[in-house]
């Protein structure tokens, strides 16, 4: 899932209609399998910022670390080839970003295994 450059809406009262919030990342989970990518991108630091505690508070998110996200070409793509990305960096403005990786609940894994237990354990 891509999120690439969203409307901050700036007004703490619109804080609400951000697109990265916790109500919508237990919506993002249900639909992305684990092991999903959840990319991040913006020029506005505190947006990005925001957007950083709710994926790294959600419990099945989980950053992904520097190596693997330096390597991933999905997020050159996000960085340079976006026509956003592409206008940020022609006006010399900063870019944030973070990629999350959807991880197995474990209320799924305890069903999985249960279901799969010989009889008596």
């Amino acid at each position: 899932m891509f999120f690439c450059f969203p409307d901050p809406h700036f007004k703490r009262s619109k804080h609400k209609s951000r697109i990265i919030t916790p109500a919508l990342l237990s919506q993002y989970a249900y639909v992305l399998r684990p092991g999903g990518k959840l990319y991040h991108i913006t020029d506005v630091e505190d947006l990005h910022e925001w957007m950083y505690k709710h994926c790294n508070e959600h419990k099945l998110f989980e950053r992904v670390d520097e190596d693997e996200m330096n390597a991933d070409p999905c997020v050159r793509v996000m960085v340079s080839e976006t026509e956003e990305g592409k206008k940020v960096e022609r006006e010399g403005r900063s870019k944030y970003w973070a990629v999350w990786r959807r991880i197995e609940d474990p209320v799924e894994v305890r069903i999985r295994e249960a279901a799969h237990a010989p009889d008596g354990y």
